[in-house]
């Protein structure tokens, strides 16, 4: 069995993650009132581009590296799919609920690390994981969702895999690349050629992709979130996936609807009832104790899964 320690460095920058992570999903909510899914995620990864791109001609690092290329194409699924049904997802659900609803990507990625990194889940990790799955019943058992919000619901969930599958396959090759930065240039501008597509298609099928009308703090909460979301949020987390393995780096996301949830609250007036609450206490309390219970790895498995 394998011992992992995280140094502090790595700790710090998945908190500053998640914080990202949870605070630009509210952020994102609040632009959605004003610009179309579809075409709030161009304008989102463009901004995030425009500020990696600034920060790494400051810190004199090239805007491509060897080894980038490959890795980056996983902006194909992670942010370009994932957060195209995320965002989708949230103009149906409040951004409370939406970020409780990403609270069971480590989940996710346990059951993924086990299949494609060799890592085994405990008998405590399933029975945990069970209760988590009983926490989120109550999460969505809520009179609040209504019926349209049970597609946001699926959507969302749905972008929950495609970031699990992400994080897995980013853990498993990543170290063939010298440098973040360049990495999450290239996923991001893979994501902005996806984005850009199925705004296209949106488009040609007659739907909306054209804001009525932008608001300056529509226009701000749009480039805001798209920084915090993706350009911040993606350098803090994958320089710590060099180092830390996937099921691990994920206990970060506990701290997501603690941030989401607050913010909610401070930002856009948004209440959970009663039994929502209890049901995200008890989805993050199991599976943060899952993330501490240690899965069985061998040795073929620590030498494919680690750089």
């Amino acid at each position: 069995m394998a011992s992992l320690p995280m140094a502090r460095r790595d700790v710090v920058a998945l908190i500053l993650a998640a914080a990202c992570w949870g605070l630009g999903t509210v952020v994102s909510k609040a632009a959605l009132g004003e610009v179309p899914p579809v075409t709030l995620l161009p304008m989102q990864l463009a901004a995030s581009l425009v500020v990696l791109a600034m920060l790494l001609r400051r810190r004199g690092i090239p805007l491509a590296a060897e080894g980038a290329s490959l890795i980056g194409r996983l902006g194909l699924l992670n942010p370009g799919l994932a957060y195209a049904l995320g965002l989708i997802g949230l103009t149906s659900i409040t951004a409370s609920v939406s970020v409780l609803l990403w609270v069971t990507e480590p989940l996710v990625i346990l059951v993924l690390a086990a299949w494609y990194l060799g890592e085994r889940l405990s008998t405590a990790q399933a029975i945990l994981s069970l209760i988590a799955v009983g926490g989120m019943v109550l999460v969505l058992d809520a009179p609040s969702i209504g019926p349209d919000g049970w597609l946001g619901v699926g959507l969302t969930l749905a972008g929950v895999v495609c970031c699990a599958a992400y994080t897995v396959i980013a853990r498993r090759h990543i170290g063939a690349a010298p440098e973040t930065g360049p990495i999450v240039i290239a996923q991001q501008a893979y994501a902005l050629v996806l984005a850009i597509g199925l705004v296209a298609l949106v488009g040609a099928a007659g739907g909306r992709v054209i804001p009525s009308a932008v608001t300056p703090m529509g226009l701000a909460s749009a480039i805001v979130s798209g920084v915090l979301y993706y350009a911040a949020a993606y350098w803090f987390y994958l320089s710590a996936l060099r180092r830390v393995p996937a099921p691990l780096a994920a206990m970060s996301f506990y701290l997501i609807p603690l941030v989401g949830v607050a913010g909610g609250a401070a930002l856009l007036g948004e209440r959970l009832g009663a039994g929502q609450l209890l049901g995200g206490a008890i989805v993050v309390v199991a599976l943060l104790v899952a993330a501490n219970v240690p899965a069985r790895r061998t040795t073929e498995a620590i030498a494919r899964a680690e750089p």
